[in-house]
């Protein structure tokens, strides 16, 4: 009886060890290329900040020496050069001395991000550039490209199924790898794998594997945040769960509340104080925003937003408030933002990344990283040599795959062949896993089904 038992769990464990080779197989076969592709474009995208600054320099940099001009008077520079009516959206005051101002507008006509920046000399309002910019870390035409390369291969909307299939099936692949490696016991050995060249290959590729492990789960996670229908699911469970980035409140109630600032930071407590809330402006004052600018900045720094990098988007209506917020990404990580009433120039509202819950910060840690923006030029090299180790790894795969490649009239055991020997325990829980994983990552599962036809397929021929 123990005998017959043990039978039955060898059989089912090496059915199960049978079922995560053939779709770790599949994985490499077919979604091999999707994820060298976005690693290669990725690699490219982070090893390039300062070539994007020595090519831009004379538009991001000025010599000029002395008092900065208020940001209205740098706005109306900016306005005198357009062609054509743009909305204003965003300005970004000079964040050193000699750093250009950015004065950002909507403009349809910007290639791939529809907005545009014109680069102002903050002391002699000499207008340096006219360039689109795109996101939050503002990169300019070279790498935008690159970005819209990683991310979609500048195929549009339909484009970003290639890099959501990457990263649907990237966690899963390094899993399965996992479980290979820990199940080759003495075939991970190098005098074993010394025998021929197909064990050699797999022993290094196992071997860079294991070294990447970690960065596989990471950018596999992270870069489903940015996917389109996995990370509208990541969205709304985050949302459901409470592990949502705290942002402020631009609605403006008809009896302002407004927030004492005083101090580094202020307080954080949304309380009202309507006996010493300044006047509000008439409404005429708001025909021209561009005034207020300066202003909204003075209240943002009296309010503790201390960053060199920080961006102004105001608002056209009188219910909505103005947003300042830090940019910058790197570390320490200065992220803070308030809302200002333009028409008392108080601070309504707050988010400082200090308060943040500890999920909330880990999150906007993880895409900085992604994005190679976190710890700088060390941040950069680590991705750089793990994009193209990543890279090395795929082509040991095929490398592998071709010297093992089946003959004439051979066939290797299909995928769901190997699921029909497990266990009606195993067979349950890898439906219930397989279908909760499909419904989470609708591109990762419509791939699955195709894995399946094929294996069908394989499997009636043989």
């Amino acid at each position: 009886m123990s005998t017959k038992t043990n039978k039955t769990s060898e059989s089912s464990s090496n059915a199960l060890l049978l079922l995560i080779t053939r779709l770790h197989f599949y994985i490499g076969l077919f979604i091999g290329p999707f994820i060298f592709v976005a690693a290669l474009t990725g690699t490219i995208y982070v090893i390039t900040p300062q070539l994007e600054s020595a090519i831009y320099k004379d538009v991001l940099t000025t010599q000029s020496v002395g008092e900065n001009k208020p940001l209205s008077q740098q706005i109306a520079a900016a306005k005198s050069q357009l062609t054509s009516n743009l909305t204003l959206f965003a300005v970004r005051p000079a964040p050193e001395q000699g750093d250009t101002t950015r004065v950002m507008f909507l403009d349809k006509e910007a290639e791939l991000t529809g907005a545009r920046a014109l680069f102002i000399d903050p002391v002699t309002l000499e207008v340096k550039g006219n360039l689109p910019v795109y996101g939050t870390s503002g990169v300019l035409p070279l790498r935008t490209t690159l970005d819209f390369m990683h991310r979609q291969l500048l195929l549009g909307e339909v484009g970003r199924y290639y890099s959501e299939l990457a990263a649907s099936w990237l966690w899963i692949a390094a899993l399965g790898g996992l479980f290979l490696w820990y199940k080759g016991g003495k075939k991970n050995k190098a005098e074993f794998a010394s025998r021929t060249e197909h064990l050699r290959k797999r022993r290094r590729h196992y071997q860079v594997g294991l070294c990447l492990f970690v960065g596989l789960i990471f950018v596999s996670i992270t870069g489903l945040t940015w996917s389109k229908w996995a990370g509208a699911n990541i969205g709304t469970l985050r949302s459901s769960i409470g592990w949502v980035t705290p942002s402020v409140d631009r609605n403006l109630a008809n009896d302002t509340q407004t927030i004492a600032a005083s101090g580094e930071h202020a307080d954080h407590l949304n309380h009202a104080s309507h006996q010493n809330a300044p006047e509000k402006l008439p409404a005429e004052k708001f025909e021209d925003i561009d005034l207020l600018f300066d202003g909204v900045l003075k209240a943002a720094r009296d309010a503790g937003i201390d960053a060199n990098k920080l961006e102004i988007r105001p608002s056209s209506t009188k219910d909505k408030a103005w947003r300042v917020s830090e940019i910058d990404r790197s570390w320490p990580t200065q992220v803070d933002s308030v809302a200002v009433d333009a028409s008392t120039m108080t601070v309504t509202s707050r988010a400082d990344f200090a308060t943040f819950p500890i999920v909330a910060k880990l999150i906007r840690w993880g895409i900085d990283a992604h994005m190679g923006v976190l710890f700088g030029i060390a941040n950069q090299i680590i991705l750089a040599i793990f994009g193209l180790s990543l890279c090395f790894m795929i082509i040991l795969g095929y490398k592998m795959w071709w010297i093992r490649r089946p003959q004439a009239g051979s066939t290797s055991r299909p995928l769901l062949q190997a699921w029909s020997k497990l266990s009606a325990a195993q067979k349950v829980l890898t439906l219930i896993v397989t279908i909760a994983l499909g419904l989470s990552l609708p591109v990762m599962g419509v791939s699955l089904l195709v894995f399946l036809l094929i294996d069908v397929v394989r499997w009636k021929r043989q």
